[in-house]
Formats: C-alpha cells, sequence, structure tokens
C-alpha cells in the first residue's frame, strides 16, 4: 500500500500523484471520467484537483463541467470521506476575480456542482494584485469559518503576494495558505525555483505542481519530426524541437529503460523528489494512461539518476 503524504502543516493526507479533472467534461466524457476516476481510486489514489472553470474553454461549455461530474461520481460511490477534492476560483465566467463576494458566491457554486458541503483544498487559481490580499484571505478564513473549506491554497501567486497573504494570516489569527500550485516540470523550472520555492520551503508548505508533464512532452511520445493528435500537441511540440527537451528526453529514456518503467513515470519521480513537492498533479484522459501517472508511488529514484535529469534540463 502506497504510504501517503501530509500536505504542508494541514491534517490532509495524500496520494503521492494528484488526479488532475481538467480533462473531465473536455477531452474524457463523463463515462470515461468515471471510468479514470474508479481506477485511480482502486490503486489507492485518494487526490482530486480541479477547477470551477474546468472547462469553459471548449464551445458549449459553461464551466464547472469537472466539478459536476466528480460531484455525480463521489454521490454514485459514496466516498465523499475517502477523497480529497480540491478546487480552485477566481477563472469561471460568472465568478471572476478575488473579491470577497466572489470568492463566497463561487465556493457556493462550486459546493452545489461537486453536491458536497465542504472542499477540502480551495485555491485562488490565479492571484489578483489589484485586490488587496487581506479582502483575499477575510473572504477564505470566513469560509473555513463556515466549514465550508477546510484548508486554503494558493496557485499562480508571487512570492512577494504568498509572504504578504502569510504574514497578514498570522498577524490576524486567520486561515493560512498551507499550499502552493506551481506551474513546475523538467522543462520549466523557473516558473517555480528561486524565491517561491525557498519561501515554501521555509514556511513548511506543500507544492503541488500542474503541467507536470508539459502538456504530454514528458510522456516521450513528442519527438523531433514526429506529429501527434492531440489536443495539446502544439505546446509539446516545441519542447520536442528545442536543444533542451532533447537533452531531457535522453536522460528521461535513458532511467526510464533502467527501471523498466514509462518515461512519464521518471519525469513524475523527479518532480516528486524535489524539496517541497507533495504530489505532482497530471490527467488521463483514458483508463490506458492512468498507470504511467500511478507508478510515480512506487518508483523511487537514485540521487545520481535525480542529478542527471537536473543537469539535463538545466
Amino acid at each position: 500500500m502506497t504510504s501517503l503524504r501530509k500536505l504542508g502543516p494541514s491534517d490532509l493526507e495524500v496520494f503521492p500523484l494528484a488526479l488532475g479533472g481538467n480533462v473531465f467534461g473536455w477531452t474524457a466524457d463523463e463515462q470515461t471520467s468515471f471510468a479514470v476516476l474508479d481506477a485511480y481510486t482502486a490503486a489507492g489514489g485518494n487526490f482530486i484537483d480541479t477547477a470551477d472553470s474546468y472547462s469553459a474553454w471548449i464551445e458549449g461549455n459553461q464551466g464547472g463541467e469537472s466539478e459536476t461530474i466528480i460531484g455525480k461520481w463521489v454521490k454514485a460511490r459514496g466516498n465523499r470521506s475517502e477523497v480529497v477534492i480540491a478546487t480552485k476560483v477566481s477563472q469561471h465566467p460568472e465568478y471572476q476575480g478575488l473579491s470577497a463576494a466572489n470568492i463566497k458566491a463561487a465556493a457556493d457554486a462550486s459546493l452545489r456542482r461537486l453536491d458536497t458541503d465542504h472542499i477540502d483544498l480551495y485555491y485562488t487559481h490565479f492571484d489578483k494584485p489589484e485586490v488587496p490580499v487581506e479582502e483575499i484571505i477575510g473572504a477564505l478564513d470566513e469560509l473555513v469559518k463556515a466549514g465550508k473549506v477546510r484548508h486554503i491554497a494558493a496557485s499562480n501567486i508571487s512570492p512577494e503576494r504568498l509572504r504578504a497573504s502569510l504574514d497578514f494570516s498570522d498577524r490576524e489569527g486567520l486561515a493560512r495558505y498551507v499550499a502552493v500550485q506551481p506551474h513546475y516540470n523538467l522543462v520549466s523550472r523557473d516558473t517555480y525555483e528561486g524565491p517561491l520555492q525557498d519561501l515554501v520551503a521555509r514556511e513548511g508548505l506543500s507544492a503541488v505542481p500542474y503541467f507536470s508533464l508539459a502538456s504530454g512532452f514528458l510522456t516521450g511520445k513528442y519527438r523531433p519530426g514526429t506529429t501527434v493528435d492531440s489536443a495539446r500537441a502544439e505546446g509539446a511540440q516545441k519542447h520536442a524541437e528545442s536543444e533542451r527537451g532533447q537533452k531531457v528526453l535522453a536522460a528521461l529514456d535513458e532511467i526510464a529503460a533502467a527501471h523498466g518503467v514509462p518515461v512519464a513515470t521518471v519525469a513524475l519521480a523527479w518532480l516528486a523528489a524535489q524539496p517541497t513537492v507533495t504530489a505532482p498533479i497530471a490527467s488521463a484522459r483514458t483508463v490506458e494512461q492512468l498507470p504511467a501517472l500511478l507508478g510515480v508511488a512506487e518508483l523511487e529514484l537514485t540521487q545520481a539518476e535525480v542529478t542527471r535529469l537536473t543537469e539535463a534540463s538545466a
């Protein structure tokens, strides 16, 4: 049985791979989404990541499709107490921004779609620097006190705003961020490493990185000169053509072959080995894609392998 990891200073214990819900209601229909969620939890997974805006970018969608599917699945399986559900506020077409009123209204809408009375981890999806941290934290604290949210976190936030938020929480004795969700992977390191990572480490928070597989590039299916039919192909292909991307792929191929595991498993294991990272996020639009992701729970890279990947991606 894979051991769960503690999320920052919270009482949440999570599987070392967070299942991304961005594909639910987008590239995975409801039936497929249920199958993916079933397979993930059957393997010991308990950490589901979504957002109120998933997947508003698809024609005909309104946003909240992913939350609705997760809510229906949890109700059908009767397993609410066994899963940690993370969702986010600020990007839903009808609930834009981080004003206090919007945070509260968006949370209520998410609770309705998820068909639950509480959100385990509630992120500010994209920080809005024009809104004072005092207003944001004050609203989030009210949700925690009301029992609607267990813990709060921040995605896409600068070190300066994170520092100001933590200081305000400490000064006023209010709910405090326990985690951050940064864009972070082997071909995008400066989006997290440096001041933000240092602050997260100092404060004992957890990082739960998104784009862990760089839009699919770090699965190894994108190679120079190849064409892949995928909704994310354009973003991944640019890495395949770069010198850095090719160096990373070579190192991944070598280590994956040594362990007899897929390239994606190694890329996620590198992330999981980084200081402060508790659980990378990765999504599967089919059940067949899951084993390569779930493998991160079992694969422990040697220090030499971690260093080899770190140097290849420099």
